[in-house]
C-alpha cells in the first residue's frame, strides 16, 4: 500500500498536469489570429499551429504508456513535463511560423509522455476503492482548463501578445516538477525488463500520422481530394499491418491481444472513441451556429458554450465517485444516452431557437459526457493488470485525440458538402444549417450505437 503522502502528491501533479496541457491547447486556439498576422500565415498553414501539436501527442502516447511501464512511469511524466516546459519557452522565442509548428510538434511529444502516464500513476497509487473518485477529480480539472483557456488566452493575447500565453504556466510546470522529484517518492515499473517494441512503435507511428493527415486533409479545398483519400487509406492499411505484427509479436508497444481477450478492455475504448468522435465538435459548431445564424459576438457565444464545460467539471467528480461502488458500465451508459439525446436536439435547430434552450441543451450534453468518461476511464484502468497501467492510460488519451480528429474532420466535411469552398454568409444560412444537421444527426446516431457498445462491455468491479 502506498504511503499517504505518495497518494497526496500522485494526485497533486495529476491535477496540475490536468489542467497544464488543455488549458494550453485551448488557449492557443484564440490566438491563432494573432499568429497568423505576424508571421502571414494562410489558413493551411495556420491549422498546423494546432494539428502538429494534437498529431504528436497521438503518435507519441502509445509508445511512451509502454516504455512507463518497463523503465517506470515517473520518470517518463516528469521527462515529459520537462520537454512541455521547454518547448514552451521555444514556441514563446520561435522567429517564423515553420519554426512555431516544429516547436508545437515537440509540445505534443511532452503531452503524450505526460497523458500516457498520469492517470497510471494515480491508479498505481490508489486502490480500486478510491481509483473512480480521483479519475474524477482530475477528469474535472480537465475541463476547468478546457473552460478558462480561451478567456484567459484572449485577455493575454489582447494586452501581452500571443508569446505570453506559453509562458503564463511555468511556474505551474516548476511546481509538477517539484512535487515529482521531491515529494513523490515511488517508482512503477511492473514490466521491468520486457522487451521495447521499436519496429511495431514506427509501424504505429507512421500509420497513425497518415490516418490523420489524411482524414484532417478530406475538407481541405487547396489539397487534391485524392491525395488525402489515399493518405487516409494507406493510414488504415497501416493500422491493420500494426495489428497483425503486434499479435505476433513476445513483448508488443500495444498488445491487441487486450481487445481480442478483454472485453472490458475493448468495448470501453471503443465506446470512449464513440463518444470524443461524437461530441468534441459540439463546441466548433456551436460557435460557428450561434455567431452566423444567431448573430452573436465572440464573447457573447464563448459565454453560452462555457455552460457545457461547467457542467462537466462539476459532475465528473461525482460520476468518478460513484463508479467506485456502482458498476461503471452502467454509469457511462447512461452517460452515453443522456448525449445521444442531446445531440438529436441540436440536429433539430433552427434559427429561431431560444438561447435557453441551447443552454440547456449543452449542459444536458455536457451532464451525460461528465457521467460517461470518469467510470469509463474507471473501468479502462480497472480491467488490466498493474503492470498494463502505463499503455491502459495510454490508450484512453489515443481514443480522446483520435476521437477529436474524426469529430472535426466529420463536422468539416458535412460544411463543405453543403458550402464547399464559400464563407457562410447570410445568404448560404440554410446551407449552413443543412451541414449542421446533418453532422449532428451522423454524431447523435453515433453516440446511439456507442450506448451499446458501453453496456455489452461486462462488468469491471470486483464484488465484496
Amino acid at each position: 500500500m502506498a504511503e499517504w503522502s505518495d497518494k497526496r502528491s500522485a494526485l497533486a501533479i495529476s491535477v496540475l498536469s490536468s489542467f497544464f496541457t488543455p488549458f494550453m491547447a485551448s488557449s492557443v486556439n484564440v490566438a491563432l489570429p494573432s499568429i497568423s498576422g505576424e508571421f502571414s500565415m494562410n489558413a493551411f498553414l495556420l491549422s498546423w499551429v494546432a494539428t502538429s501539436y494534437l498529431l504528436s501527442a497521438a503518435v507519441f502516447l502509445v509508445p511512451f504508456g509502454r516504455i512507463a511501464d518497463i523503465k517506470g512511469r515517473k520518470i517518463v511524466f516528469l521527462a515529459g513535463t520537462w520537454v512541455f516546459i521547454l518547448s514552451s519557452i521555444l514556441c514563446a522565442l520561435a522567429p517564423d511560423a515553420m519554426m512555431l509548428i516544429v516547436f508545437r510538434a515537440a509540445q505534443g511529444i511532452g503531452s503524450g509522455m505526460i497523458f500516457g502516464t498520469s492517470i497510471a500513476i494515480l491508479t498505481s497509487v490508489y486502490p480500486p476503492s478510491e481509483r473512480g473518485k480521483v479519475i474524477g477529480i482530475s477528469t474535472a480539472v480537465v475541463y476547468i482548463g478546457l473552460s478558462i483557456g480561451p478567456f484567459v488566452g484572449g485577455v493575454l493575447t489582447t494586452n501581452l501578445g500571443w508569446r505570453s500565453l506559453f509562458l503564463v504556466l511555468l511556474p505551474l510546470g516548476a511546481a509538477i516538477l517539484y512535487i515529482g522529484h521531491i515529494k513523490l517518492k515511488g517508482e512503477w515499473a511492473e514490466a521491468k525488463g520486457e522487451r521495447f517494441d521499436l519496429a511495431g512503435s514506427i509501424v504505429y507511428a507512421l500509420a497513425l500520422s497518415l490516418f490523420i493527415i489524411g482524414f484532417s486533409l478530406l475538407p481541405q479545398t487547396a489539397v487534391s481530394p485524392i491525395i488525402a483519400w489515399v493518405l487516409t487509406a494507406v493510414g488504415v492499411a497501416g493500422i491493420l499491418l500494426f495489428v497483425l505484427l503486434e499479435l505476433r509479436t513476445r513483448s508488443p508497444v500495444l498488445d491487441m491481444r487486450l481487445f481480442r481477450n478483454n472485453r472490458a478492455f475493448a468495448f470501453s475504448n471503443i465506446a470512449a472513441l464513440i463518444n470524443y468522435a461524437a461530441t468534441f465538435a459540439v463546441g466548433f459548431l456551436m460557435s460557428l451556429y450561434l455567431q452566423y445564424i444567431l448573430g452573436m459576438d465572440p464573447q457573447g457565444a464563448g459565454l453560452i458554450l462555457v455552460s457545457q464545460p461547467i457542467v462537466m467539471a462539476v459532475f465528473s467528480p461525482l460520476a468518478g465517485k460513484h463508479s467506485d461502488t456502482i458498476e461503471p458500465r452502467l454509469l457511462a451508459t447512461v452517460g452515453m444516452a443522456i448525449s445521444a439525446v442531446g445531440l438529436l436536439f441540436f440536429a433539430m435547430l433552427t434559427e429561431g431557437t431560444g438561447i435557453p434552450l441551447i443552454v440547456g441543451c449543452l449542459a444536458f450534453i455536457g451532464f451525460g459526457f461528465a457521467l460517461f468518461s470518469s467510470p469509463n476511464t474507471n473501468a479502462i484502468m480497472g480491467s488490466v493488470e498493474r503492470k498494463q497501467y502505463g499503455i491502459a492510460s495510454a490508450s484512453v488519451g489515443t481514443m480522446r485525440l483520435i476521437g477529436q480528429v474524426l469529430s472535426l474532420g466529420i463536422a468539416s466535411v458535412c460544411i463543405s458538402l453543403f458550402l464547399g469552398p464559400s464563407q457562410v454568409t447570410p445568404a448560404l444560412h440554410h446551407e449552413f444549417l443543412q451541414s449542421f444537421q446533418l453532422a449532428f444527426t451522423i454524431f447523435a446516431v453515433m453516440c446511439f450505437i456507442g450506448v451499446f457498445a458501453s453496456f455489452y462491455r461486462g462488468n469491471v468491479r470486483k464484488e465484496d
